[in-house]
């Protein structure tokens, strides 16, 4: 039986005259001769060249685009421009016909929209074959950097009885049923005759979790689905996502700092070196998007210096209180050109403010610290001035906040103290109130969303072309 090769593996690594079969779906098929093969180990196809005359006009037939084939030939020396060899076709097998007229994927320029409307066919593209490629990379990338920094991987629980953040905006996990719901006395939904006998939710972070066994394993990572019920129908939003959530005892604000620099910087320049020709495709497909932009609309980068921009350079450390000085003083915002205009100490900073500060002012990566309390979590360490909290957010080029962690609030009383001004129960988070009875220790942690990760790397510009189904307000499709 003769080797299955791969693509990537023939156009990269194989010596010509070489006897060789490949499988795959056909992208073209050029007069009754020329096959474009791609078979997903790369962006790139294989030319195969049929030997028509001596092929039953039967197969011929058959070979349209969509269509899977086994190919068996020899590797030669490509006479044509743009590709170094092809395979001289001895015999083909149709595995899979295509109906050639109803096949959504033509080998046309289709939008994003209706991709969006096929997307279990959509990774047939270019595309979407680069950047779900670019995806798995960096996934892989992810759990080798924290595996060989010594961290420990925890699978925290999808359902779960507490809100890490405080949102409120989830979906409930229940068998009761929708009609006669068991009630209490005061009409209320009886959840002890629930399955777990309470409330329970899909989870928005892992991260309440992860700080439990940070406090005996030391350093530990999750990496899993995390849903938000958040109605909101835009290009940076997702119902069902993936989150990156470290949490490292003994370390303070700074050491965090470095530790999420480092580790963004690793999973992108792992990515960058295995996926040259899938970036510079998503490159030269973002150039091209552009061009039908407003010049004032336009990226000042392109993709590739923009990921380079992120690993050449340091991150600059500045607190929320210099960044509102400098961007209360900026000429966007005396000339009010900002959406949202700063004024005053305490506001909520905008992707607009964030990338004004990267882009324009400081022209390189930015980590802000020491964020007012009142617009952060409540986990997250009270600084001395009783205003300001040990929180980080990571500003990226083109996208603002990539990242946002903290040191956490280790100490008993001060953490009480903060549930009990937002009103949080105490009883619900009984066992994460524990981990500051029984050996408390200063500790941090940051959260990631992938899907942002992967929106930065591939260039694109909406969340749902960067995960394989997308989840949004009244779409569940496939």
């Amino acid at each position: 039986m003769k080797k299955q090769f791969k693509v990537e593996e023939l156009l990269k690594n194989t010596p010509v005259m070489t006897e060789v079969t490949v499988k795959g779906w056909v992208r073209t098929f050029r007069n009754n001769q020329f096959i474009a093969l791609n078979d997903g180990s790369t962006i790139n196809n294989i030319q195969c060249v049929v030997d028509f005359e001596n092929t039953s006009e039967e197969i011929l037939k058959r070979i349209t685009t969509g269509a899977a084939v086994s190919l068996t030939g020899t590797l030669a020396e490509s006479k044509g421009a743009g590709q170094k060899v092809e395979i001289q076709v001895a015999t083909i097998e149709i595995l899979g016909d295509s109906d050639a007229e109803k096949y959504p994927m033509q080998p046309k320029k289709h939008s994003l929209e209706f991709l969006r409307e096929n997307a279990h066919l959509r990774i047939r593209t270019n595309a979407f074959g680069a950047i779900m490629r670019v995806r798995s990379t960096l996934a892989f990338a992810v759990h080798q950097y924290f595996q060989e920094k010594g961290f420990f991987y925890v699978n925290t629980p999808i359902v779960t009885g507490s809100d890490a953040e405080g949102a409120g905006e989830m979906f409930k996990v229940t068998s009761l049923p929708f009609d006669n719901t068991p009630r209490t006395e005061d009409g209320k939904v009886n959840y002890k005759e629930d399955f777990f006998g309470k409330e329970t939710n899909l989870t928005v972070s892992g991260q309440l979790e992860a700080e439990t066994y940070a406090m005996a394993l030391g350093q530990v990572y999750t990496f899993g689905p995390t849903f938000r019920a958040e109605n909101s129908n835009t290009s940076r939003h997702l119902a069902e996502f993936w989150m990156i959530e470290p949490e490292v005892a003994f370390n303070d604000l700074a050491a965090n700092m470095d530790l999420a620099e480092d580790f963004i910087k690793y999973v992108i320049n792992y990515t960058v070196n295995k996926h040259q020709d899938d970036l510079k495709f998503l490159e030269q497909r973002l150039l091209d998007e552009e061009k039908n932009k407003p010049q004032a609309e336009r990226s000042e980068m392109s993709l590739l210096e923009k990921l380079n921009f992120v690993l050449e350079n340091n991150f600059k450390r500045v607190s929320y209180t210099e960044a509102i000085d400098i961007l209360r003083d900026s000429t966007p915002n005396k000339k009010k050109k900002f959406q949202y205009l700063i004024e005053e100490w305490g506001a909520d900073l905008q992707s607009e403010h964030e990338r004004f500060l990267v882009e324009k002012h400081f022209k390189c990566p930015v980590i802000l610290f020491d964020y007012p309390a009142k617009i952060k979590a409540f986990y997250m360490r009270l600084n001395e001035d009783g205003k300001t909290v040990r929180a980080m957010d990571i500003l990226f080029p083109g996208i603002g906040e990539i990242v946002g962690g903290s040191q956490r609030e280790e100490r008993y009383d001060v953490l009480i103290e903060k549930m009990k001004a937002l009103g949080i129960d105490e009883k619900e988070l009984w066992w994460y109130l524990d981990t500051r009875r029984f050996g408390t220790a200063v500790h941090s942690g940051f959260g990631l969303g992938f899907e942002r990760l992967v929106l930065f790397v591939t260039g694109m510009t909406n969340i749902r072309d960067v995960i394989p189904f997308p989840r949004t307000p009244q779409n569940a499709e496939f």
